[in-house]
């Protein structure tokens, strides 16, 4: 049976956080996020903190935007408790305007830019935002002031646009020095999944919850002090906001920004910088490997190359193990409702158990169950539940969901998997019917709830379908009334309603029904079987 060093499980005590009893914790931790800051700059001042394009800022530098960005929220009305929205790309303005509001004890609201005007008017009435940080991307998609009426204030990065002020305005108020008082299960930050009822819920992270997460990744992945990590995920998502930008914090580490993926230009930032650790996509990884030549790059400090978010090829592995061979992969597996890891391979592992995603991380507790939620034989497959002080207490605003996905301290998954005597847990099906195309999670039900909206549209179904570089692409089957109606109809009708990678990439329509079970629900596994 695999465990974790000793140097690690003599760390952790049993503790009681948002009434679930017996959760394991790592007993020296910071007591909230401010604190966690204040630590890396008390050892790391004079050290890089933020590295993007020409930026490049100290964490003193740093931790004075982040005060004089807190002084202006607070002038603008911004109370312990409020929700800060932030519609902003990978940027430092990003990481700065988070911890500004986490400075405040308020709540920081990260929203993908890809988001259309719909889904961002509910995530801003839902949260209750009371101001808004956002890009001049994205200044047109926002939502006009009357659908968000509690929005206040908003305030554009690049400059003043109508409706919004200028970003730089907020740093015109002073310094506001201390930090808020903030209890370990506050919530730090919501973050917005998609539900399989087309609506998103947003999953509230404590600030115990992220703690525990970046103290598994500096332990598990053995990070040192002033480690870089190569920011190339979106930071909105948990895997960027967490696996890298807060844990390069606990590690007092440099977060090196990429304001969006290409091959080549991370292949160059990684080598220039000198990045030590990535956790990104596998469709990342295949993207180098089938562009570059990466004998060109001197990639000779990286050391972890962690990935999540769907299998990663064998071929895949195998060549980079060829390719870069001081790269240790680190495959973990995680969710929002986690905030982040609830597995990781230990260090040396992954091309060996390339099947497998790892060993349960070391405050987690992970029950393998049938259906009835009883634990099953060891091999033998069950959904995941999962307990730990990284498992968030709920949904924003929506106890019914709450209700429904956590049972006694356990978050239900609903992802099949199973367990070897080892203690490797493998993966062996998705969250049901949920895409993830390089990267971004789809839940198939989102998009038939919006293609229904179609007057011509009788029924339709979305499944995943393999792509060598995405993982999968988005394939609709559609029954349809009208003989016209054709693939790019779908395509724009779906892009007027959904985020950009929502849209599908393939469209087959049928004049008959699409099939279904005795108890009236379409078979998705005909569908899959067709493609």
């Amino acid at each position: 049976m695999h465990d974790w060093p000793s140097r690690i499980t003599d760390l952790i005590t049993l503790e009681t956080h948002f009434g679930r009893e017996g959760l394991k914790c790592f007993a020296d931790r910071p007591a909230n996020l401010n604190q966690m800051l204040q630590q890396a700059v008390t050892r790391n001042g004079q050290g890089e903190a933020v590295v993007c394009d020409d930026v490049r800022l100290t964490y003193d530098a740093f931790h004075a935007q982040v005060r004089a960005v807190a002084a202006g929220m607070a002038a603008h009305g911004v109370q312990q408790g409020d929700c800060v929205a932030l519609v902003l790309g990978n940027a430092p303005e990003f990481l700065i305007a988070l911890m500004a509001t986490l400075h405040l004890g308020a709540i920081a609201v990260p929203i993908n830019v890809r988001e259309g005007t719909p889904e961002l008017a509910h995530i801003l009435n839902d949260c209750g935002a009371v101001l808004v940080v956002h890009d001049t991307d994205v200044a047109a998609k926002l939502p006009a002031a009357d659908a968000v009426p509690q929005v206040s204030n908003r305030f554009c990065v690049g400059g003043a646009v109508d409706g919004s002020q200028d970003y730089a305005a907020l740093s015109t108020q002073g310094a506001l020095t201390d930090a808020a008082h903030v209890n370990p299960e506050d919530t730090a930050v919501i973050l917005y999944t998609s539900g399989t009822t087309g609506q998103p819920k947003g999953a509230m992270l404590a600030h115990l919850n992220i703690i525990h997460s970046t103290m598994h990744f500096e332990m598990c992945m053995e990070l040192g002090a002033r480690e870089r990590s190569l920011l190339a995920v979106p930071a909105s998502h948990v895997t960027g906001l967490v696996a890298t930008l807060f844990t390069m914090l606990r590690t007092a580490g440099c977060s090196v920004i990429l304001r969006s993926f290409r091959a080549d230009t991370f292949l160059e930032l990684a080598a220039r910088e000198k990045v030590t650790q990535t956790l990104m996509v596998p469709a990342m990884y295949n993207l180098f490997l089938l562009r570059c030549n990466v004998a060109d790059y001197d990639l000779s400090q990286w050391r972890i190359g962690g990935y999540g978010g769907a299998p990663m090829a064998h071929s895949t592995i195998a060549e980079l193990a060829q390719k870069l061979p001081n790269l240790a992969l680190v495959n973990a597996y995680g969710a929002t409702e986690v905030s982040s890891p609830a597995t990781i391979m230990p260090l040396g592992q992954g091309h060996i158990r390339a099947d497998s995603v790892g060993h349960a991380v070391p405050c987690a507790e992970i029950r393998i169950v049938d259906e009835t939620g009883h634990d099953v034989a060891t091999g033998e497959h069950g959904e995941l539940w999962i307990k730990g002080p990284m498992v968030v207490p709920g949904y924003w605003n929506n106890p019914e969901k709450t209700a429904a996905e956590f049972h006694d301290g356990f978050w239900k998954s609903g992802d099949v998997g199973s367990r070897d005597a080892d203690g490797f847990i493998q993966l062996h099906d998705r969250r049901k019917d949920m895409i993830i195309r390089g990267g971004y999670n789809i839940f198939s039900a989102e998009v038939e709830n919006a293609l229904t909206a179609h007057p011509a549209v009788i029924e339709c179904a979305a499944i995943g379908r393999p792509d060598p570089v995405l993982g999968e692409k988005m394939q609709v089957f559609v029954h349809s009334s009208d003989p016209n109606l054709d693939a790019e109809t779908i395509k724009a009708f779906c892009a007027a309603r959904l985020a950009d990678y929502k849209t599908p990439d393939f469209v087959t329509f049928s004049a008959e029904p699409l099939p279904r079970n005795a108890n009236g629900k379409i078979v998705k596994k005909a569908l899959r079987d067709m493609v």
